[in-house]
């Protein structure tokens, strides 16, 4: 107990403090009335910041004990119980001060270090000052927000914009999601993010140049929700349509797309989706691959309209739109709504559970590595407040306001950034439509009477649900509208409305708590705050006051504003924070004043409308004061209706979506290069269906490679891809390899007559194989040696050795492995070439075809799929500060520090860095990897392989599981018909190879259990996003035969017995 002498003191008080315990007209003014209770402080105000319920229910059921030994008995256990707390609490903020101290120093020492290679011509606004009038964020500093303010400027923008035919991908995946009747508040994960995706949805397609908007979620098909969300496709009837007639089509509007992945038959909460993601993309993909081709067919002149965005919403779908924006090569934006870094350090203030007991519930180091992947493939970030940019994104490695500003002018001055990106930060709130709300002056009994022409409305049945309550219910309402969570602070505004008696005389309370059937059905933690609310009420004898009705439909929202309107009233906010705050702008539209936490989004909002007061959520007095004086003063409640009447078409959805369109057309445009119009590339009869994208009108894709990638540059901030030396040695090498290439390849391919485009009377199946494989096997086993992945591979040739002769199945060759390491394995194996159909090398990072001619030049090389992968690759300036790193990783034991890893030139490429590993047990785990490069702003790749001896650095959106999907992009290859064999263990990409559509096959005992040691560095388990269970994955015995390897083929249903 030494160092405790604050809790000793409270544990003394506790157990001697005698009959004050059983004094029931003790409260919390005890101490003005000269009777202080410790105990009740202590619990209700100093241990209320644990969140220990159960703690709380031991004291009132120590509090209702007759017997005096009874109840000293459970006061002593329940000290022991508060100072175990204490000390567990004190504990877990000494490790995370510690934390926040070296990320600190890493984060100082990574700025350091980018701005030392940047240091050329650093401008004043670079060493710290502004920059003109760009902000920390790349935000305009003229005006909060850089809105439409006049309608002939938006009619202005409207003109512009006629012509454009959009296409835009949204993406959100947890909860349940609809048009209409949603079923906000139903659980955790449906709330306000699924209100805002599909008003977004839907307000996206009613503007002027989009064409399509697709919002994909999940398809659910279980007995416990409505069948309604088991619908695969719903068309969002636009709220407006009386301007949409002329840019109307065929396939034009708002839908949702709901895309069946994890278990079938199971609604499961977004902590157990993370092993499925990989399964939506590849669904999500043949998706958009579909409507892009009927795009193109209808509004495309017969080329494929990709979308202009993928937006991803919430820490699972920006995962999801990561991968998916990397194959299909389009731009992604990011909305994170509610961001893991920022959860975890509230969840370890409160001190109830260790960090590994709150990775176990929520998965949260998953959740935080998706938003860190986020950071790292989004153009822009989207966010509704400043607030959520400065206190939650500057905890992410990926983003650094300080260096975000320091690239930010060097692009705006066309100066190298070395290879360093950091996304753009966008504050545009969330929009409502208003055309609907008409606010109503008047008060309860002053309605007009009717007429024939404007008969009487009867009131709406929720009003008198609400009235029901309320012993006066003419005064004033003070209207809150949350779920009875702790951090939206209920019970403080409960307090303080009940200890204030002029407020209690002036208003009433009306508390919208969600949707409830009974308190023994709730969860733990809202059934707790419900309770406590009640207790309060009851406490200090709110009965006719306080209204909570049970339930109230979606509906009804909007007149539950209208009444508190009519009453005169105030809408409340005491949330300890509020990202946003949507009801604060839907109170406002409807005419209600406001008062809201000072925390947060509302600071922003209050600034725009100036309608309301902002308060202290921790004060229960700054409330009080709040609420009665815009009760009580009816001018200012008058000039406070009048500004947020006034103000809020700042807040509307067309606003809102034209400065969302202005952002992405700010994006350079990407999309699959192949396709690009100016090649000349028409189309062909496709041999099935499926076949949508099979272009291959020109065969020379490898060979006739052009430089567009870096003249134009695919990847944003092209000023910052290298140096000019740089990028000219870089054209000056894919030059020499492309005319290395043309004397070789193309001079005997055009014997064939296969270099020469293709004609409509050219068999459209020539090349590549791919195509016309039924199955198509990839080898991803990351084998200890050469011999060993030799011996897979024969036995899993000899497992369909007649599929293999009649050309009904394929092989890809999925490696670590140089292309040169490639051809030595196959010729000392005593393959050929000619045995696979494709390669994938360096960690997904190169691609290579079989040659015709494959006597000279056994291989081609797809340089469009570099052109694919390259954005943000960080080339010449990358590898220099990698080399910088390698050099400072040495054996600190021994006497001359000997350098662990060291740069491989001879097994580097343009687009793969790589790096031998000397000592594999001393280098540092691929996520401190991964930070490092993170709080440098290099955006790669990292991949530990070949048993910790080797490290590859490729773009960030590089990987193996990616360049199958860029087959299937490419080449139009049937991800459901595709096998991949995998060992126990792997490479650091390990994990990205199981899930999909695809079936995998798990070859146990054909890697050495050594390679697991790559899994334990990693920030979250692997069991987190390994699908288990999975109909689609097979495991073979131990050391298994052909025999073995047929059989677990027959058991996915490949092949028949």
């Amino acid at each position: 107990m030494a160092g405790n002498d604050w809790i000793n003191s409270y544990l003394e008080a506790i157990l001697d403090v005698g009959p004050a315990l059983d004094d029931k007209k003790s409260s919390l003014l005890l101490r003005e009335r000269g009777r202080f209770s410790p105990t009740r402080y202590f619990v209700e105000e100093v241990i209320t910041g644990f969140d220990e319920t159960d703690l709380y229910r031991s004291w009132v059921k120590a509090q209702a004990t007759r017997s005096p030994q009874e109840r000293n008995t459970r006061l002593e256990n329940m000290c022991w119980r508060i100072w175990n707390l204490a000390r567990q609490k004190k504990q877990l903020e000494g490790e995370e001060a510690q934390r926040k101290a070296k990320r600190r120093l890493e984060r100082e020492r990574g700025r350091r270090e980018a701005t030392a290679d940047m240091s050329e011509d650093l401008s004043d606004g670079e060493k710290g000052d502004a920059v003109s009038d760009i902000s920390a964020h790349g935000d305009s500093t003229r005006g909060r927000l850089p809105r439409i303010s006049s309608v002939d400027a938006m009619e202005t923008w409207v003109s512009q914009q006629k012509g454009k035919k959009l296409y835009l991908v949204l993406i959100s995946l947890h909860g349940l999601i609809r048009g209409e009747n949603m079923e906000l508040g139903r659980d955790s994960d449906t709330g306000g993010q699924v209100k805002y995706v599909v008003e977004l949805a839907r307000a996206l397609g009613s503007m002027p140049g989009v064409y399509r908007v697709d919002l994909l979620t999940r398809q659910v098909s279980a007995p416990d929700v409505d069948w309604s969300y088991g619908e695969p496709t719903e068309m969002l009837t636009p709220r407006n349509s009386e301007n949409l007639m002329d840019e109307m089509g065929e396939s034009s509007g708002a839908y949702i797309i709901r895309i069946p992945f994890g278990p079938r038959d199971k609604y499961i909460p977004k902590e157990l989706l993370w092993p499925h993601i990989p399964e939506f993309v590849d669904g999500a993909l043949n998706h958009v691959m579909q409507m892009a081709k009927v795009l193109g067919e209808q509004v495309g002149g017969g080329q494929p309209v990709w979308p202009v965005a993928i937006h991803g919403h919430y820490a699972d779908a920006g995962d999801a739109a990561a991968l998916l924006s990397g194959a299909l090569n389009v731009p992604m934006l990011f909305t994170g709504h509610s961001l893991g870094r920022d959860k975890l350090e509230q969840l370890l203030k409160q001190g109830r559970l260790s960090r590994d007991e709150i990775n176990a519930t929520y998965k949260i180091m998953r959740r935080i590595e998706a938003e860190e992947l986020s950071l790292d493939a989004s153009e822009i970030v989207i966010t509704s407040t400043k607030q959520e940019i400065d206190e939650q994104w500057r905890l992410y490695d990926g983003f650094d306001p300080i260096l975000e500003r320091k690239i930010r002018a060097r692009i705006k001055r066309n100066v190298s950034c070395y290879g360093r990106f950091m996304p753009r930060m966008a504050i545009i709130p969330p929009g409502m439509e208003f055309h609907h709300i008409i606010p109503h002056d008047g008060d309860v009994d002053g309605e007009a009477e009717g007429n024939e022409d404007h008969p009487t409305v009867p009131d709406p049945p929720i009003w008198s649900e609400i009235m029901r309550f309320f012993s006066n219910p003419r005064k004033p309402m003070i209207l809150a509208l949350a779920r009875p969570d702790p951090k939206k602070n209920i019970t403080t505004l409960v307090k303080a409305f009940g200890e204030c008696r002029p407020l209690r005389e002036l208003a009433n309370l009306t508390l919208i708590m969600g949707n409830r059937d009974g308190i023994d059905e709730m969860s733990s933690t809202n059934a707790s705050v419900l309770l406590s609310v009640l207790k309060l009420i009851d406490k200090y004898d709110l009965y006719g006051q306080v209204a909570y009705p049970k339930h109230h439909k979606q509906s009804e929202v909007p007149d539950i504003y209208r009444l508190a309107a009519k009453t005169k009233g105030v809408f409340i906010n005491p949330a300890f924070i509020e990202p946003f705050g949507l009801t604060l702008i839907e109170a406002a539209a409807h005419g209600l004043p406001l008062v809201a936490t000072k925390n947060g989004g509302p600071v922003d909002i209050m600034r725009v409308l100036d309608n309301g007061l902002l308060i202290d959520p921790h004060d229960q007095q700054s409330i009080a004061d709040a609420l009665l004086k815009l009760v009580a003063d009816k001018q200012l409640w008058a000039k406070c209706r009048q500004n947020g009447l006034k103000n809020i078409h700042l807040f509307s959805w067309p606003e809102h979506c034209k400065t969302y369109l202005s952002r992405i057309a700010s994006c350079k445009p990407r999309h699959p290069q192949w396709q690009r119009s100016d090649e000349g590339v028409g189309t062909t009869e496709s041999d099935s269906p499926s076949d949508s994208l099979r272009d291959i009108q020109d065969l020379s894709l490898n060979l006739k490679f052009s430089l567009d990638g870096e003249k134009n540059g695919t990847g944003s901030n092209d000023a910052s891809v290298g140096s000019e030396e740089s990028t000219a040695d870089r054209k000056s090498k894919l030059e020499n390899a492309v005319m290395t290439w043309s004397k070789g390849v193309l001079k005997d391919t055009r014997k064939t007559g296969l270099v020469e485009k293709l004609d409509q009377n050219t068999s459209s199946s020539k090349f590549p194989p791919l195509r016309r494989r039924k199955h198509i096997f990839v080898l991803a086993v990351d084998c200890d040696s050469l011999d060993d992945l030799l011996d897979v591979t024969r036995k899993v040739f000899a497992s369909m050795e007649k599929e293999r002769n009649e050309g009904s199945v394929g092989f890809i060759l999925s490696t670590s492995l140089t292309i040169s390491e490639i051809h030595s394995f196959l010729v000392s194996g005593g393959l050929n070439p000619e045995d696979f159909d494709a390669f994938i090398c360096n960690s997904g990072s190169d691609l290579y075809y079989p040659s015709v001619n494959s006597e000279n030049r056994p291989f081609v090389i797809d340089f469009y799929y570099h052109s694919h992968i390259e954005y943000r690759w960080g080339g010449e300036g990358l590898r220099k500060t990698l080399v910088r790193w390698a050099a400072s990783i040495t054996d600190k034991k021994d006497k001359n520090e000997e350098q662990i890893v060291t740069l491989a030139e001879k097994l580097s490429t343009d687009y793969c860095y790589a790096f031998k590993v000397q000592k594999p047990g001393m280098v540092p785990p691929v996520k401190e990897v991964r930070k490092m490069m993170r709080i440098q702003a290099l955006r790669c790749h990292a991949v530990y392989c070949q048993n910790w001896t080797r490290l590859n650095f490729i773009p960030v959106l590089a990987s193996r599981s990616q360049a199958i999907r860029y087959l299937r992009v490419r080449w139009g290859v049937d991800l459901s018909r595709l096998v991949v064999f995998v060992g126990e263990c792997g490479d650091t990409d390990y994990e990205e190879l199981l899930g999909g559509m695809h079936k995998s096959v798990i070859l146990r005992g054909a890697c050495s259990s050594a390679s697991n040691q790559f899994h334990t560095g990693r920030s979250y388990p692997l069991s987190d996003v390994m699908p288990s269970d999975s109909p689609n994955v097979a495991q073979t015995p131990e050391n298994c035969s052909s025999a073995d390897i047929t059989a677990s083929l027959e058991s996915l249903g490949l092949i028949r017995s």
